[in-house]
């Protein structure tokens, strides 16, 4: 039975890989990059100090930046050259693996890409069990978030099960981490203005949608990270990239 809850509270990259160091970052001809010479779970930083994780250790890579909560589910694609492309829910290029050991990261500031160094290992991302009061919390401090950015209240409430209240818990805060995206976008904050609150509620695939003032959230238990769509889905709804 659903419980009810609520709370109150990389444009296109020009595929540039650069070689950094010695490391070997995947085995030919394979399409998980990274697999010699660096730790399936692994800490890069790129000279302008932009850093970040990136884990292997699971069945789909993730990344997380550090100065932001959301983790990125990544799809890794063969490229030119021996490459590979580890791409978003978009299609868009993340992250490109060279078979000479370089990384590249492709950010919202810098869509030509940058070289990125090893700097040691890192600790598995993964999502954690939540109870309902775990989960109202969260949905408060997305709450809380969302409305600071917008600078009004952006309520956001959720239908969801013991099985999906970590994913909807995570879904909650990328959704408000896309609502502070919106802000920093001049077509962004004029769409904010039309926003009213956000809802996250259950379904078999991932989706965003805007209706009607409501940013709606799909998320599909069963599917970990993957069953939740990303904040450049988020903002590819809204109408704006």
């Amino acid at each position: 039975m659903l419980v009810a809850l609520s709370a109150a509270s990389a444009a296109s990259a020009n595929a540039q890989s650069v070689t950094v160091g010695r490391s070997v970052l995947f085995s030919p001809g394979s399409v998980q990059a990274g697999t010699q010479g660096a730790p399936v779970v692994a800490r890069y930083i790129s000279e302008t100090g932009v850093r970040f994780t990136f884990d292997r250790s699971q069945p789909v890579p993730l990344m997380k930046f550090d100065r932001s909560p959301e983790v990125w589910v990544l799809r890794a694609q063969p490229a030119p050259r021996g490459d590979i492309l580890y791409l978003n829910d978009l299609g868009e290029p993340i992250l490109r693996a060279n078979r000479t050991g370089g990384l590249t990261v492709f950010t919202f500031d810098r869509p030509e890409g940058l070289p990125v160094a090893l700097s040691g290992a890192g600790q598995t991302l993964r999502m954690t069990p939540l109870g309902p009061q775990q989960l109202l919390e969260r949905l408060a401090q997305a709450s809380t978030r969302a409305t600071r950015a917008a600078r009004r209240l952006i309520p956001f409430e959720a239908d969801a099960s013991p099985a999906s209240s970590a994913l909807t818990a995570d879904a909650a805060m990328v959704a408000a981490e896309a609502i502070l995206r919106l802000t920093r976008l001049q077509d962004g904050r004029e769409i904010l203005m039309t926003v009213e609150r956000v809802r996250l509620v259950e379904g078999r695939q991932a989706r965003a949608d805007l209706r009607r003032g409501v940013i709606e959230i799909t998320v599909a238990p069963g599917q970990g990270l993957s069953g939740r769509p990303s904040s450049d889905r988020i903002l590819a709804a809204a109408g704006v990239r």
